[in-house]
């Protein structure tokens, strides 16, 4: 009689590409973070410094300048 036998052995390579994709993936995430955070910010001041009357123009109040930038760094929120 004959018998099969699997061996599942994980190789050092196949650990350290996931390590090495994880830690990409962890960093690709940490950008586009940190790039959401930097347009609503910028945006942010941008409108801030506006008058009433340059945001009226532009069909705004100074109350919604918060949730513009907002929008304009995460998108529009779902609800």
């Amino acid at each position: 009689r004959y018998m099969a036998y699997y061996n599942n052995i994980t190789t050092n390579d196949d650990f350290i590409s996931r390590i090495l994709g994880a830690a990409a993936n962890l960093l690709n995430a940490t950008i586009a973070r940190y790039e959401k955070h930097r347009i609503y910010h910028k945006t942010l001041r941008e409108l801030t410094v506006l008058s009433s009357r340059e945001l009226a123009d532009l069909g705004l109040h100074r109350t919604e300048v918060k949730r513009i930038a907002w929008e304009a760094a995460y998108g529009t929120p779902t609800s």
